[in-house]
């Protein structure tokens, strides 16, 4: 559903997913592709030192810290970052059976009165191929990727650089941060350093390793373009990611595949370029990355802080558009500030502690909002059965209201 420039709902971790908005481009995730397990995996011996900073027990000895600088000879610091580090990048190959259902068209009774029970009720199914990137962060096979390079695949193979192949187990996947773990058997392998993102600047160098359109081993570079891209900004409002912007160039097959920085440490997950603009890829930070990866290694899954309310940012345009919804409801809105609610997921943790469409979220734990993203990112920071106060203005009146976090559903992930 296409919105206005300037409105949009944020959805903090409710029930409905919200539809890609792309006011002004569209945004696309590379190579779409599936991955169904087709048994559950071992989860591997928990490893507190799996997801630290450079702490990869098998990179290479080249790896080290030094930022390297750039020269005008013929092996540069990119150079050395590529051959440091291309080693541990995978190629994703992933198939899925997809049921091919017969146009409506053929339902309408005059088709059927000229062909009768010749109209099939199935087509056959037909098997649907995707390819995307990754790479390893344990010698003992552990592969981080992105969520829609393996989403409902039946088969997932792995490649490495040496030619050897593996068939992938899907330990996990959370799509809120498009992030995926896939177990290989196999030790003794390629690593690459997980980096800082929080230490990333604008202006830094890039470095993006992938197969697009299925090229292996292809290297792009460009510069960090900007940080701290909330999904709403670029078009996917229900991924709850602060994406780190470049303009290394990031193309289908890439995805999944790292970002890394001068010192060839990954600092991101190629995940989204925009499809009608150039210069313009968004990637996963790694540290965002790494949490995510921790949990489904150790629990198989992502459990995220839940209130259960649909919410905007109160700005003129909104509060007009708002008007009118809730004048057929009886309620008013007096403020011309702050972040109000929409709408209550029915049963929800906000349901329970009485919020009500319409109010006005001022301040989170003493904290003063202007913003739904700030409000989401806040929330984010807590744990489950955390409780959060929330200063509310409703009617012109303001009062506090307690919060306790729940989690997120499940079934409310996708």
């Amino acid at each position: 559903m296409k919105r206005n420039k300037g409105y949009w709902l944020s959805l903090l971790l409710t029930v409905t997913t919200l539809p890609v908005l792309g006011s002004c481009a569209e945004l696309a995730f590379d190579s779409p592709t599936n991955n169904n397990s087709e048994s559950p995996a071992e989860s591997p011996e928990e490893d507190s030192e799996l997801f630290s900073e450079n702490s990869n027990e098998n990179s290479n000895d080249n790896s080290e810290e030094r930022p390297l600088n750039p020269t005008a000879e013929d092996r540069n610091f990119i150079t050395d970052v590529v051959e440091d580090t291309s080693p541990a990048v995978v190629r994703v190959d992933v198939e899925r059976v997809v049921e091919t259902e017969m146009p409506e068209i053929f339902n309408n009774p005059f088709f059927e009165r000229f062909f009768g029970d010749a109209i099939p009720e199935n087509l056959p199914e037909r098997r649907q191929e995707g390819l995307g990137s990754g790479f390893i962060i344990d010698s003992d096979g552990t592969i981080l990727t992105n969520a829609h390079v393996v989403d409902n695949a039946d088969t997932v193979m792995i490649e490495l650089r040496d030619g050897r192949s593996y068939e992938g187990e899907v330990l996990g996947e959370d799509p809120l941060t498009d992030m995926a773990v896939i177990q290989i058997d196999a030790d003794d392998l390629p690593t690459i350093p997980l980096g800082d993102s929080d230490a990333v600047r604008p202006g830094e160098w890039a470095i993006a390793i992938g197969n697009p359109l299925g090229l292996e081993e292809t290297v792009t570079v460009g510069v960090i373009s900007g940080t701290g891209r909330p999904g709403s900004a670029i078009g996917v409002p229900d991924k709850r990611v602060q994406f780190i912007q470049t303009d290394a160039a990031i193309n289908p097959g890439n995805s999944g595949g790292p970002l890394l920085n001068a010192r060839g440490e990954v600092i991101a997950i190629n995940t989204a370029m925009i499809g009608q603009a150039q210069g313009l890829g968004f990637a996963v930070p790694i540290n965002t990355a790494r949490d995510v990866a921790q949990q489904i290694v150790e629990t198989g899954r992502v459990e995220y802080p839940y209130v259960g309310v649909r919410m905007a940012s109160l700005t003129p345009e909104i509060k007009r558009r708002l008007e009118e919804q809730f004048a057929r409801q009886g309620i008013e809105i007096e403020s011309d500030s702050g972040v109000v609610i929409v709408e209550v997921v029915e049963g929800s943790p906000a349901a329970r502690s009485r919020l009500q469409p319409g109010d006005i979220i001022k301040e989170l734990n003493g904290q003063t909002v202007t913003e739904s993203e700030e409000v989401q990112r806040l929330v984010e920071q807590q744990n489950i059965g955390d409780e959060v106060t929330l200063l509310i203005e409703r009617a012109g009146d303001t009062e506090e209201i307690t919060v306790e976090l729940e989690a997120l559903p499940v079934e409310d992930q996708r």
